[in-house]
């Protein structure tokens, strides 16, 4: 690796380790709230908010925010994995704990790889079987079905990981003429009606009062500055040496749910969580091994054809 090519993966890397650390305080602004108000109403708060915002930016950039493409397969697909996976992260965030949600959260990759494999025909070995495996193990011992993580509350932390792992599927799908801000806009919006759905669900919508509205502002605008760090970190460097800087949620996810809930991870959770993000680095690992087999095939060409010839 050149060294310039050294120096964009370290500034990339730290660029998704910061995304991480602002997407750990968002989901703890907004678990506080779900204390105050229904996680419905938080919602339609941040979707709409963030949906206009977004817009403006994607009309700045010449994106505009309304387009065919938005009935494409695709970006339907997309949309509805987004509205299925926020609500029902949203969900577990106010049922669980924020370390025990962080975790389970880290099997995504796993997921959307099992998802592949099933729906898109990739080819996945059984090492990258087996560390899917090993990974929702790890899962299972976050959650101990019959314990604390039983009934909803595990049924929507494993429906957050499903809807979460189909959108980054559909997210390969998406016509080339897609803009990233367009795609966040549409992110955004679709959780407004996934906030009107279950509002009826839940405790009676409430008036928030100033401090409420300014951690939910405080909370969008983490949000937002996770998107644009993360876009710059996937965009400045090897897609390989950025995405396992992802697991260092689950780090800021356990300090802040010990610092400001009194969290205390017990030794099965732990257990759990190295067995997600240990399978998840794996993957990851085995994934890059294979590009760069199949880049160095590609290069050396076909092998000479046998016989005679100049």
């Amino acid at each position: 690796m050149s060294g310039r090519a050294g120096d964009d993966n370290l500034r990339a890397s730290l660029m998704m380790v910061l995304a991480m650390a602002l997407f750990g305080v968002e989901d703890m602004i907004i678990k506080r709230a779900t204390a105050t108000l229904p996680v419905g109403q938080i919602l339609v708060m941040i979707g709409t908010a963030g949906a206009a915002i977004l817009a403006v930016a994607a009309l700045m950039r010449g994106q505009p925010p309304l387009t065919r493409a938005v009935l494409s397969p695709p970006v339907l697909t997309r949309n509805l994995a987004e509205l299925v996976g926020t609500a029902s992260f949203m969900s577990a965030l106010a049922l669980l704990p924020l370390s025990s949600v962080s975790a389970i959260l880290q099997a995504t990759p796993l997921a959307a790889t099992m998802g592949a494999a099933l729906f898109l025909g990739e080819r996945v070995g059984w090492r990258r079987w087996s560390a899917i495996i090993a990974g929702f193990a790890g899962v299972m011992l976050i959650l101990r079905p019959g314990g604390e993580g039983s009934g909803v509350a595990t049924m929507l932390a494993v429906l957050a990981v499903a809807g979460f792992a189909a959108r980054d599927l559909a997210t390969r799908r998406l016509p080339p003429s897609v803009g990233n801000l367009q795609v966040a806009t549409w992110g955004f919006a679709v959780v407004v009606p996934a906030g009107l759905i279950i509002l009826p669900l839940g405790p009676p919508a409430a008036l928030p009062d100033a401090r409420t509205l300014a951690e939910l502002a405080l909370a969008l605008g983490f949000g937002l500055a996770a998107y644009f760090a993360i876009t710059a970190a996937v965009r400045g460097g090897e897609v390989g040496a950025v995405a396992p800087f992802r697991y260092t949620r689950l780090l800021f996810g356990l300090a802040l749910g010990m610092i400001v809930f009194g969290e205390r991870p017990d030794a099965a959770m732990l257990a759990g969580s190295a067995l997600v993000v240990g399978s998840g680095l794996y993957s990851y690992a085995r994934e890059r091994r294979l590009a760069q087999r199949r880049a160095a095939d590609a290069a050396a060409g076909p092998p000479p054809a046998a016989g005679g010839g100049p």
